[in-house]
């Protein structure tokens, strides 16, 4: 028999403030629609689709919508890179350029020696690596990325070319900085193992898990579930980016971004996220081990800092007080800290178009919104949002 929310300790009544405040972004015309699942225990909660998937043709949000994920797509890359660590291949202070050769001599930028530390796995899986972003524009490396074309590589052998050519921001190690090192992940995953990245996440993550509908592209029979992409304009507003009809997703890319290529559906997410609450595994299908997952979900900031200690604040898809940073993804050091309602040793991402999932062990507690709405940062839903989940909890 299906369980109640009571059943799951969690209020169905005040659950429904989840959908309250989704419904008054929809009707104040900040987002098209949107999905959000909360599960405790391992059992779905509370799932919910309100609104629109494509305004422009009149379509209701489904279950089944296909949405791009962008950065939801890391926590995946990194589970893949963390598959091959189990089998040998490497260890976290491994060297980068022991597999990337052209890294071996990179620079910090204003300088003409090479970097006094040497870049490692764990470097570029923590996001303190000295690579950057160029849409982050606040620093004369990015302004680089944009020039060199970094991030609109053919493929991935591509952007690894052109990144061995540029200098890094600062000395890996020594800040936190959001950036393309997942993709670099992403191609350590082709290198190490021989197999493409994207068939590598078929066959080791997406196939076992049953995510069967998580790819780099959407195919022909599955493009009318794609949802529509928006961007929050001037006026409060939205406006089309990216159509469904003529979305790059239908089409079959050369580059398989680790960073941000995926698209996914609320319960294909599902099961990644609760393999993670569970230790690495889900219904009965093992992809990682739990001392793995709970290494991954550790603090590996220097000193036990959070983001805030490791530099000038840039642009992210998570707030820097009182939050750390894993293998993979942000991890909640201290609620009081960041000020928001949440558990210690809550782990979290979430992607452009303001997708967003946390896994909280402490109350045993997946929550995954999905919208289609750019840049993340227009409006504060995501901090909204866990008020609207954590206050349902009634033991």
């Amino acid at each position: 028999m299906k369980k109640t929310p009571e059943d799951l300790g969690l209020s169905g009544a005040r659950l429904y403030k989840v959908d309250h405040l989704t419904q008054r972004y929809i009707d104040e015309g900040k987002i098209p629609g949107s999905i959000t699942l909360v599960a405790r225990r391992g059992e779905v909660a509370h799932l919910e689709t309100q609104g629109l998937m494509d305004i422009e043709a009149d379509k209701k949000m489904q279950e089944d919508t296909i949405f791009r994920i962008y950065s939801m797509t890391k926590p995946i890359t990194s589970c893949a890179l963390m598959m091959l660590y189990e089998d040998g291949y490497f260890q976290l202070d491994d060297p980068v350029y022991k597999f990337i050769p052209g890294f071996k001599d990179l620079k910090v930028h204003g300088s003409d020696e090479p970097v006094g530390h040497t870049m490692t796995i764990q470097h570029l899986l923590t996001h303190t690596s000295g690579l950057t972003y160029g849409f982050l524009n606040d620093h004369p490396v990015d302004g680089m990325y944009d020039e060199a074309g970094v991030e609109t590589s053919k493929d991935l052998d591509e952007m690894i070319e052109k990144l061995s050519k540029l200098p890094l921001v600062n000395a890996p190690g020594s800040r936190w900085r959001y950036s393309v090192a997942t993709d670099i992940c992403g191609y350590l995953v082709q290198k190490i193992s021989d197999i493409p990245f994207n068939e590598f996440l078929q066959e080791q993550i997406f196939q076992p898990l049953g995510m069967v509908d998580t790819s780099f592209y959407v195919p022909e029979e599955k493009s009318h579930r794609l949802a529509a992409n928006y961007q929050r304009t001037d006026e409060d507003g939205m406006q089309l980016i990216d159509s469904p009809e003529r979305s790059p997703y239908l089409k079959n890319r050369s580059m398989h971004s680790g960073g941000g290529g995926l698209v996914s559906t609320v319960q294909d997410y599902y099961k990644f996220a609760q393999m993670l609450l569970n230790g690495g595994q889900h219904d009965g299908v093992r992809i990682l081990g739990t001392k793995t997952l709970e290494l991954m979900a550790s603090n590996h900031l220097p000193d036990n800092g959070d983001l805030t200690s490791m530099g000038q604040a840039t642009f992210s898809e998570t707030p820097f007080d009182g939050i750390g940073f894993g293998l993979g993804f942000s991890v909640m050091l201290d609620p009081v800290e960041a000020k928001i309602l949440g558990s210690a040793g809550e782990f979290a991402w979430g992607g452009a178009a303001s997708t967003y999932f946390w896994v909280d062990p402490e109350e045993d507690m997946v929550v995954i919104f999905l919208t289609q709405l750019m840049p993340s940062s227009a409006y504060r839903i995501r901090r909204e949002l866990r008020i609207a989940a954590y206050q349902a909890i009634i033991d």
